[in-house]
């Protein structure tokens, strides 16, 4: 059963029952990265997916912020409103940085975080803040994102899903992609990391171009009760790419901090 609503400028969907997993996508996706794990995981647990503000099926009011800061307080008023006080927190790419953010401030609310594609600062050399801005003026933010998109899965990756992708990303208008962009490129947790507490999965592809490995690895490496995955075949969305052993990952941990 699927339960949608509009939480400030954030439309959340919720499905099934039980403990509760937060998914957060990143830079220009949406709720709809998620589609391989929804069913699957809502048979055991409550599984809420968003579209973050100017993002998806989401508001796109021109008088609010789209930085870091202003989607980890989007968050925190789903978790408020939804009454979540001990979830398993996933994010994607930027949502990755924003889940790092929303953990340093809220540590109480989470049982666990999972960072998939993510880095404490930065992105990989595939996508500089400068060239994403620079295309975004030379070819329109739809063109731009999709190109990214090219860049974004590994080999196996089917004509099919990049399709999926790429019809995707171009919901998202150009004036919020510069200010989100902008944000997660200064945003940086790597003083702080050793303050997350919880228990931590981090996932990459290991043909992601996007957060390549080794800035997985530096993340892994810097909070304190961290383990890092890395699935083969698979790029910056392992999740959708891979998602037999992206499941099988994310169920074994989330199985394991149960226990």
């Amino acid at each position: 059963m699927k339960n949608t609503m509009l939480i400030g400028d954030t439309q959340v969907s919720v499905y099934g029952s039980g403990p509760t997993l937060v998914m957060c996508h990143g830079f220009t996706t949406t709720a709809k990265f998620w589609r391989e794990q929804i069913g699957t995981f809502s048979q055991t647990h409550r599984v809420v997916v968003l579209d973050l503000p100017g993002h998806g099926r989401s508001p796109r009011p021109a008088d609010r912020k789209y930085t870091i800061d202003a989607f980890v307080a989007d968050l925190e008023l789903i978790f408020e409103t939804l009454v979540i006080t001990d979830a398993v927190l996933i994010g994607l790419s930027m949502g990755g940085t924003v889940s790092q953010h929303f953990a340093l401030k809220n540590p109480g609310l989470l049982k666990a975080l999972v960072l998939v594609g993510a880095t404490p600062h930065g992105l990989g050399p595939a996508v500089q803040v400068h060239n994403v801005l620079e295309a975004i003026e030379r070819l329109g933010v739809e063109q731009s994102s999709q190109d990214v998109i090219d860049r974004s899965f590994g080999s196996c990756a089917s004509s099919e899903l990049l399709a999926f992708a790429k019809n995707e990303v171009i919901n998202t208008p150009a004036f919020v992609a510069r200010e989100a962009i902008v944000s997660l490129n200064a945003a940086d947790s790597r003083p702080l990391l050793a303050k997350l507490k919880m228990p931590t999965l981090v996932i990459c592809g290991e043909e992601d171009q996007i957060t390549p490995p080794d800035q997985s690895l530096n993340l892994a490496k810097g909070i304190p009760h961290a383990t890092l995955e890395l699935l083969k075949k698979a790029g910056h969305f392992p999740m959708l790419e891979q998602p037999e052993r992206f499941n099988a990952a994310l169920r074994s941990f989330v199985d394991r901090i149960s226990a």
